[in-house]
C-alpha cells in the first residue's frame, strides 16, 4: 500500500515541537540576513583577502574530501566486513574527531606531525617536510575532522547491503577487487556521495583544528572561517557577508543533492545515512 503524501498521524503537540525546532535552525540565518549590509556586500566579497580565503577554503576542502574518500571508503569496508579483535576500539578511535573539540584535535595533530612530533620530527629530519603552518597542514586538519562523517555513512550502508550480491559475484569467479569495484561500490554509491558531501561541508567550515595546527596566514592558511572570525573583531559587517557566502555555498550543495543521494526517489530512506 502506497503512503499517501500530505497526511500525517502526528499529534498537534509533536507538530508544534517540530515547528519550534525548524524555527530554532532558521532564526540564526534570518538574523544574518536581517543584519547583512547589502549595499556593501559585493565590495566585501570582491575584496582580495576575501577572495583568497574563499579560494583557499574551496581548494583545501576539496582535497580533504578526496583524501577522505581514498582512505575512508576502505576503512569503512574494513569496519563493516572484517571481524577482528578490537574492532570497536578502532571504530571509536577513527570517529573520535567527530565529538572531539576541534582545538584539541589541532593540538593532537601538532604533537603528532609538528617538527618535534612523534612522526613530524622524522618528516622534518629525513625529508625536510614541515606540515604545520602550511596549506598542506590545512588539508590534513580538515581531513582529520571530516573523514569520520564519510566513514560512518559508508559503513552504515555496507552493513545494510545484502551480502548475497557479493556472494553471488564471488561464486561466479569474481576476484575480491572485481567484486568490490563492480558490485559493492555501485550499490553503496549514494552513501559514498552523501558521505563525501557531509565530509566536504565539515571541511569547508572547519576552524579550530585548522587555526591550531596550520595557523592563520593570509593566502597560505587563512580559510574563510578564519577570515570570518578575524573580521568579527574588526569589521562585523564584513564578517556577516563572508558568513553568508559560506552558508549559501553549503546550503545550495545540500539542497541540490539531498533528494537525489540522501534519500530514495520515492521518499523512503536510503542506506546513505547511518
Amino acid at each position: 500500500m502506497k503512503r499517501q503524501r500530505g497526511r500525517t498521524n502526528l499529534p498537534v503537540p509533536a507538530i508544534a515541537l517540530a515547528c519550534s525546532a525548524i524555527a530554532f535552525f532558521a532564526l540564526p540565518l534570518i538574523g544574518l540576513l536581517w543584519r547583512a549590509p547589502w549595499s556593501q556586500a559585493w565590495r566585501y566579497i570582491n575584496d582580495d583577502a576575501s577572495l583568497a580565503a574563499l579560494r583557499l577554503s574551496l581548494i583545501c576542502s576539496l582535497w580533504a574530501t578526496v583524501l577522505s574518500i581514498v582512505f575512508g571508503v576502505p576503512l569503512a569496508w574494513l569496519l563493516a566486513r572484517v571481524q577482528f579483535r578490537g574492532r570497536s576500539f578502532v571504530r571509536a578511535l577513527c570517529t573520535l574527531s567527530m565529538v572531539l573539540p576541534p582545538v584539541v584535535g589541532g593540538v593532537a595533530l601538532f604533537f603528532a606531525l609538528g617538527r618535534r612530533g612523534i612522526v613530524g620530527q622524522y618528516l622534518d629530519r629525513w625529508f625536510d617536510l614541515r606540515l604545520p603552518f602550511t596549506t598542506a597542514g590545512v588539508v590534513l586538519a580538515q581531513t582529520f575532522v571530516a573523514m569520520p562523517f564519510l566513514v560512518v555513512t559508508v559503513e552504515a550502508a555496507l552493513r545494510q547491503l545484502d551480502g548475497r550480491l557479493e556472494d553471488a559475484a564471488r561464486t561466479l569467479g569474481g576476484a575480491p577487487w572485481y567484486t568490490f569495484r563492480r558490485v559493492t561500490l555501485p550499490a553503496i554509491g549514494p552513501a559514498v556521495v552523501a558521505g563525501s558531501v557531509l565530509a566536504w561541508a565539515r571541511a569547508l567550515g572547519e576552524f579550530g583544528a585548522t587555526i591550531t595546527f596550520a595557523g592563520n596566514f593570509p593566502g597560505t592558511t587563512q580559510t574563510m572561517p578564519l577570515a570570518v572570525f578575524l573580521s568579527l573583531e574588526t569589521n562585523p559587517e564584513k564578517a556577516i557577508v563572508l558568513a553568508l557566502v559560506l552558508i549559501v555555498i553549503s546550503f545550495t550543495v545540500l539542497v541540490v543533492l539531498r533528494d537525489r543521494w540522501f534519500f530514495g526517489r520515492n521518499g523512503g530512506s536510503s542506506t546513505a545515512l547511518p
